[in-house]
């Protein structure tokens, strides 16, 4: 949770995307330029910075709907006349997106803005550790644009914005991120998890070499030993640090308050109430219209196959969190977080819900892309990663508490196992055991987990486990490309083109930017 945010200006300057700016006149909010953003506060610009990122990288709809709608593990059905939207979400799930898709078009805008905002605090005479949180920041947006469009935009700080930004495209991108990653990895904090610092960093570059050979070839990766041994010594140096641990709940590190039970956290975004992301909309879209006391959209699933790879007795799938509410005790401890399926309850006074048309309102697992039946309204199971901050919902649910988490441990394990898998040389460290199947197996069997432990270890159960303890965390889409699956046939989703391993880049930009070549296919 976050403390008072300082109100600062840069959140103007931010709105100035790079990619389009040669059509835009720094004319915002009063008639601002940028000449006139005052200079004596880079700490209120760095918290300008770390505010850029909620829009893109929180909620349902920027980075999450590019990385999770595109894949197995959300669908987003149109029920009758809810949920068409023009569209816009088919076109995410069956792979069949243009460049004039609103949710691509926002995700590049607001990615550009987060480059934008932390390039622009660099002309105001930071501090060096101001410096290398903004260019951390900076290098994590632009790890995005990499995974999701190949093209990077950038410009140097003051730059002329009437120039139409520069361009660096896959390797070339991908290099400078490491670089600027390797830069100012030594001048980040330590912590919190709420801040750039400099296990944030290893993370982010262990993420970088682990799918540098997807972005140099998304339909064939090769993985390189070199690069699968920096990762497996990046995943060392964090465990041996001994700061991070697995909590006793795994959907702590998700809850209200995660920023102090949330052990295993390692960078995250922090929230409060009425200053903060949209972290609300991950349980109000997923939940029914009559589900007290969240009222939500009655939007995505989760398809059955998604659904069906966990265990029965994986807590992971589902469990009664513990309410911060009196309008939601939920004293017969329905599960009200993870993947939520059947008979659905009114968590205050026990009574069992109904649709809208007065039938029990129970999921189900089977759900299509159209629904048009008299049970349209219940098809599909509704995955929840983050519990409910009822606390919020109460006083008219303007923000919530719960710290947006962009990397933990369980994630660090898992890539350390993939590096070992895939050519790097095994290490112990912490107690986690030295094999790929050890690591996947101490995560497994913990009691927050609950799952049994596995006898053999491949790469395709390796992203089936990826799946189970990452869900819904913005990873599924690069996951399934370096895995070679992202273009698979799913449920009402036939196999797709190779064009579609890359977003297209939004039309807007292409037209205004000469820098920009559209990608291939579109």
């Amino acid at each position: 949770m976050k403390k008072n945010t300082i109100v600062r200006i840069a959140a103007t300057v931010a709105l100035l995307q790079v990619a389009n700016s040669c059509q835009l006149k720094e004319d915002i909010n009063g008639n601002l330029t940028a000449d006139q953003i005052p200079s004596g506060n880079p700490a209120a610009l760095l918290t300008g910075v770390y505010n850029s990122m909620r829009d893109p990288i929180q909620g349902s709809v920027n980075v999450f709907a590019l990385e999770e709608v595109s894949t197995d593990e959300r669908i987003m059905p149109t029920r009758g006349p809810d949920w068409d939207d023009n569209g816009k979400w088919r076109q995410l799930y069956l792979h069949n997106w243009d460049s004039n898709n609103e949710q691509i078009r926002n995700t590049f805008t607001g990615l550009n803005g987060i480059t934008y905002a932390a390039t622009d605090l660099l002309r105001f005479n930071p501090t060096v550790q101001q410096a290398a949180e903004a260019r951390f920041i900076r290098a994590w947006g632009m790890f995005w644009l990499l995974d999701m469009f190949d093209q990077v935009l950038y410009r140097d700080p003051g730059e002329e914005v009437s120039q139409p930004a520069r361009l660096r495209k896959g390797t070339e991108a991908l290099t400078y991120i490491i670089s600027e990653i390797q830069s100012v990895q030594k001048d980040l904090p330590l912590g919190p998890a709420g801040k750039a610092n400099q296990d944030a960093a290893r993370v982010l570059l262990m993420k970088c070499y682990l799918n540098k050979g997807a972005y140099a070839n998304r339909k064939t990766p090769t993985f390189d030993a070199a690069d699968m041994n920096a990762v497996i010594k990046l995943a060392d140096e964090i465990i041996n640090s001994n700061k991070y641990s697995f909590t006793a709940d795994y959907f702590d590190n998700f809850a209200p308050n995660n920023t102090a039970i949330g052990k295993e956290n390692i960078f995250t975004q922090e929230n409060t109430y009425g200053d903060g992301g949209d972290v609300r909309s991950y349980w109000k879209f997923v939940s029914h219209y009559n589900m007290f006391p969240v009222n939500g959209y009655n939007g995505p699933a989760t398809t059955s196959d998604f659904f069906d790879k966990f265990e029965a007795t994986d807590k992971r799938r589902g469990e009664a969190y513990p309410s911060n509410s009196p309008n939601a005790v939920n004293t017969g401890k329905h599960i009200n977080v993870g993947l939520l399926a059947g008979q659905q309850y009114n968590l205050k006074d026990e009574t069992a819900l109904k649709d809208r048309g007065g039938n029990p309102l129970v999921f189900t697992k089977d759900v299509n892309i159209f629904e048009v039946g008299a049970d349209l309204e219940v098809k599909g199971i509704r995955p929840l990663k983050y519990p409910v901050d009822y606390a919020s919902e109460d006083k008219g649910g303007n923000g919530a508490e719960n710290d947006h988490v962009s990397f933990r441990l369980a994630d660090v394990l898992l890539m350390k196992a993939e590096a070992i898998l895939r050519g790097g040389t095994a290490t112990t460290a912490g107690a986690y055991g030295n094999t790929p199947l050890a690591l996947v197996n101490y995560i497994r069997t913990l009691p927050s987990r609950g799952a049994s432990a596995m006898t053999s270890l491949t790469l395709a159960g390796l992203l089936d486990e990826r799946g189970r303890e990452l869900y819904n965390e913005e990873w599924r889409r690069q996951d399934l490309i370096r895995f070679g699956k992202f273009l698979a046939p799913r449920k009402d989703a036939p196999q797709s083109d190779d064009k579609y391993l890359l977003f297209t880049i939004p039309q807007t930009q292409v037209d205004v930017n000469p820098n920009i070549t559209q990608n291939p296919g579109y």
